[in-house]
């Protein structure tokens, strides 16, 4: 890797490297994307394969802020939404759009959990809910970065150290995440974290896709398949009722490909706890993939495209979120408006609230364990 540093004459600092994969096409370039007001800077990575896809990260918020995927033409559009610069997403964090989400991802009931009999107390930022970690989740953290490269991909790993008691998480908790491009259009990001103390933890990312491009309006007609049986309903705060239903009957009903608009305005009181106006989808669904990486946990296609996303992922959970709260005053890259319904999250993750039900899946980890996660994108257009 070659690195070069230039200084200009206001003080500024240019860092550009350029990293070429062992795979041919495969490429890696590093630039600043600003700096913070107290003039912390940020670093953007973009990484790039031979077909024309294109993923671009920056160290704040560990966020995706570009993903540029061709469609059946091969035109290439950028699929995630965000902002072209650092402000965009200072004067935005409750969106999250693109973020490395921790320490826990989704909700926590009123912000209490308890582990060995004591109580810790996470900030409300969600009406009576702490969601996404709190108000200073690692969304709003400045992550470090190195570039990466492996066999068939090039990335970058982004690392960040939360320190006892932030946000009122118990452990000083060292988290990694890789993301990776490969020649097969696949973005994968690989997680890694561990504690000194016993804690609990749910990562994730939340990139909001609109498979047609970012600012093309709804996602009503792309078509949707989730890979699950049953889902975990939520009261009417949007905290799990603990049940775990079936799916089958209900408008959450996606094991067979489905508009994603199709049902979202239904009589169904789900629907409406979720957005109480027009009625979407904010629910966690429960993925009969096993954490197999070998099975699709769901799969996305914009019919007008031809783009199709996969996921995959080791993750018992996926929230699938359709922007309900998006209401078209935001402006985000080349000054394109973000409306309602005009965008979908998979949010790969452990399920809500689970510190508070003895029932779903652990989210604690132990001094000593090493918490792992993987979860795949794919794209292809036909």
């Amino acid at each position: 890797m070659k690195r070069t540093l230039a200084l200009t004459g206001l003080g500024l600092s240019l860092m550009i490297s350029t990293l070429t994969a062992q795979a041919a096409g495969l490429t890696s370039q590093q630039s600043s994307f600003g700096k913070l007001p107290d003039g912390t800077p940020i670093e953007k990575f973009v990484l790039t394969n031979s077909h024309g896809m294109q993923a671009t990260v920056i160290t704040y918020g560990g966020v995706l802020q570009a993903l540029k995927v061709p469609d059946r033409k091969g035109h290439g559009e950028d699929v995630v939404l965000g902002f072209d610069d650092v402000q965009g997403y200072l004067d935005n964090p409750t969106v999250f759009f693109g973020a490395t989400i921790g320490r826990f991802g989704n909700r926590i009931a009123e912000g209490r959990f308890s582990l060995d009999g004591k109580s810790y107390q996470i900030p409300q930022n969600d009406k009576t809910n702490a969601l996404h970690g709190g108000p200073q989740g690692f969304n709003t953290k400045v992550w470090k970065a190195e570039p990466a490269k492996g066999d068939g991909w090039v990335g970058v790993t982004l690392s960040y150290v939360s320190p006892d008691g932030e946000m009122g998480f118990p452990g000083t908790l060292t988290t990694q995440v890789t993301y990776q491009l490969d020649e097969h259009n696949q973005l994968t990001l690989k997680y890694r974290a561990s504690t000194d103390k016993p804690t609990v933890l749910n990562l994730t990312n939340h990139s909001y896709f609109n498979l047609a491009g970012a600012g093309s309006g709804t996602v009503l007609k792309q078509v949707a398949m989730l890979n699950a049986d049953t889902y975990t309903p939520v009261t009417a705060k949007l905290i799990p009722t603990g049940e775990l239903p079936p799916v089958a009957g209900t408008p959450m009903d996606f094991r067979k490909p489905t508009a994603i608009g199709k049902h979202i305005a239904d009589d169904n009181q789900q629907l409406k706890y979720a957005e109480p106006k027009q009625g979407g989808y904010d629910f966690n669904w429960v993925l009969n993939t096993a954490g197999d990486l070998q099975k699709a946990a769901a799969v996305v296609t914009d019919p007008g495209s031809g783009r199709t996303l996969t996921l995959y992922t080791t993750e018992p959970g996926v929230q699938f979120y359709t922007g309900n709260f998006l209401e078209g005053n935001i402006k985000g890259k080349a000054g394109k408006t973000y409306g309602h319904w005009g965008a979908f999250t998979l949010e790969t993750q452990h399920y809500p609230d689970a510190p508070n039900q003895p029932n779903f899946p652990t989210t604690r980890l132990d001094p000593g364990q090493t918490y792992t996660q993987t979860t795949i994108f794919k794209f292809a257009s036909k």
